[in-house]
């Protein structure tokens, strides 16, 4: 299906052209019918070759509902423009494409209408003018007669082959669909209406609303049940159950967990020659409007505080509106979630310096050096490619080309490079101030630098040091004396068919392993030393987390010795152990579960 939306002045004739191209009155209110013109949204279709089902959402031309001409064309991505060749070009004209500017819509068709009252030509070359310089320019004009039926066909030719044109919306993008009606069915509950942009809404799914779930029992699209609509759709959804009490036109119903709902945005603006953006201009995105405060951060940035959280994604098209001078300003949004701006002195000319380069477009690594540190599912929700699920499963060293990933959190390059440094410098200063007890724990580490996840530390670390049994270290495997090397390699033998299996303290007497040699095999990276006589193999206690998680959670020590295969002695420490370094976590009855990386 396609979508479009009808602009122009009061009283030009765009009601009447939608019924001649449908067969269908989009008036549907009595007093639309008594005072000739269109009040409330109207929609209708038909069937367009070679393109099949065209939907059109036919807007009110009145001064007076410039809002709701605002949530017809909001999620729309093709217009037909309308204007009569018996009058001159009116205002509503020049609002509606001064919206429709703002907004970058750049696909659509315009209708000289009336063509069979007076001579179409001067209608068309004014409007022609009119959209040279804006998002519509070299836009078809076709005349014609909604009265008559002239002209209709190539009207028809002309909106398919722009539609043709469209880019095709992606079928599993995350659904927002902006709700432009809400009303009862008797016997069926509550239905909303609205044109979804891109995504796919199917029978059974759940959407959210302001933080609170409803489930869509039922989908039509076009007057007729489906059992999913796939964007660009004009869809009515029967919710089931009791539906959000503040459910209402304008409100968006989301893929739940996908959005990220703001009040604060930094946005790219496109000032009209001469305007003086408002303190508390109206912010129209979608089929709803806000109120903002604005404050500017230099040049054409600024922010956006808004009266009620929406969800928006960076790269996305809206319109700041003056209610008194009726200008309008056409935005972009650069960062829906930007950090505080801080109280000193020059702080939003720094934010505008790095926005400079932020041209709306979401780029990965561009956002993670912006921000530094950046949870990765923060990124996923304000529309940032190459965030999904697949997405950083480990941990990138801090010297490769992109950020650096672990834990579910991002680091910039730049970020990370000053914390490696800093981490050293950390390691050196204690095993210079306590030599005999060398190494710092990781999670200690993660909490000095900064760090919300200690899995951060580990790709922060570069020679000399390296991690060992949850600590960083400085002491190199090659300061080793030879026959602590030899009894180390045995050890090994005797650990390879079961890792977990930790030499009784005979058997490292017997190697000539005692606390000092295990101490300093520990330090050298070369042994993991869990608790005071137990000892593994470097690397054991992470493979034992991996073989935990595969255990129903949570799990009891008695299950994780099973798994093990080991002993009482050696998994109680090495539970301890797994806890301390952030592995697994103990819970009140004793039990553990795996924390995930």
């Amino acid at each position: 299906m396609h979508v479009v939306a009808t602009a122009g002045h009061v009283d030009h004739g765009k009601s009447t052209l939608v019924q001649a191209l449908t067969g269908s009155d989009p008036d549907r209110l009595e007093e639309e019918h008594r005072r000739g013109l269109t009040i409330e949204l109207g929609y209708c279709w038909t069937a367009l070759p070679p393109l099949g089902e065209v939907a059109f959402v036919d807007v009110p031309g009145h001064e007076r509902f410039v809002a709701t001409m605002l949530a017809g064309v909001g999620p729309v991505p093709a217009v037909l423009f309308v204007v009569a060749a018996d009058d001159p070009w009116m205002p509503q004209a020049a609002e509606h494409l001064a919206a429709l500017d703002a907004l970058g819509v750049a696909h659509g068709v315009v209708a000289v209408t009336r063509a069979d009252l007076a001579d179409p030509g001067p209608a068309a070359a004014r409007v022609v003018a009119e959209l040279a310089g804006t998002s519509l320019a070299g836009s078809p004009v076709v005349p014609v007669s909604g009265r008559t039926g002239a002209g209709l066909d190539a009207l028809r030719e002309a909106l398919a082959a722009m539609l043709q044109r469209l880019p095709a919306p992606e079928p599993d993008a995350d659904v927002r669909l902006w709700v432009d009606r809400r009303f009862h069915v008797r016997g069926a509950g509550t239905v909303v209406t609205g044109t979804l942009p891109a995504g796919t809404v199917r029978r059974g799914d759940v959407l959210e609303h302001d933080g609170r779930t409803v489930r869509v029992r039922a989908v039509e699209s076009l007057g007729r049940p489906v059992d999913a609509a796939r964007g660009v759709a004009r869809v009515a959804l029967n919710l089931a159950g009791e539906a959000p009490d503040g459910l209402d036109r304008g409100d968006p119903l989301l893929t739940p967990g996908a959005w990220h709902p703001t009040t604060t945005v930094d946005v790219r603006l496109r000032s009209p020659a001469g305007a003086r953006l408002p303190e508390q201009p109206l912010l129209h995105v979608g089929a709803t409007s806000v109120g903002t405060r604005a404050r500017p951060l230099g040049d054409d940035l600024v922010r956006l505080t808004l009266a009620r959280p929406l969800p928006l994604r960076v790269g996305d098209r809206a319109l700041l509106r003056d209610p008194g001078s009726r200008a309008v300003w056409g935005l972009t949004v650069l960062d829906p979630a930007p950090d505080p701006l801080e109280r000193r002195r020059g702080a939003a000319a720094r934010r505008a310096a790095a926005l400079a380069g932020h041209d709306g477009t979401p780029d990965l690594v561009a956002e993670v050096r912006r921000r530094g540190l950046v949870p990765l599912d923060l990124l996923r929700r304000i529309g940032v490619p190459g965030t999904g699920p697949t997405t950083a499963p480990g941990t990138t060293p801090a010297t490769g080309p992109g950020p650096v990933a672990a834990g579910g959190w991002l680091m910039s390059t730049e970020r990370a490079e000053v914390a490696a440094a800093d981490l050293e410098r950390l390691v050196r200063r204690h095993d210079a101030g306590d030599p005999l007890h060398p190494g710092v724990p990781v999670p200690e580490l993660a909490e000095r630098l900064g760090l919300p996840a200690p899995e951060l530390v580990a790709p922060l670390v570069r020679p000399p040091l390296h991690v060992t049994g949850g600590r960083v270290v400085t002491v190199a495997a090659a300061a080793v004396p030879e026959p602590l090397l030899q009894a180390v390699d045995k050890l090994q033998e005797d650990l390879a068919g079961a890792p977990w299996s930790a030499p009784t303290a005979d058997r490292l007497a017997e190697l000539g392993l005692d606390a000092r040699s295990v101490a300093a095999a520990a330090r050298a990276g070369l042994l993991l030393r869990v608790a005071p006589g137990i000892v593994l193999l470097p690397g054991a206690d992470e493979r034992a987390r991996d073989a935990l998680a595969r255990l129903p959670q949570p799990f009891t020590a008695s299950e994780a010795r099973q798994e093990l295969g080991t002993s009482r002695r050696v998994v109680l420490p090495l539970l301890d152990h797994l806890d301390r370094t952030g592995r697994t976590r103990r819970l009140p009855d004793d039990r553990r579960e795996v924390v995930a990386r």
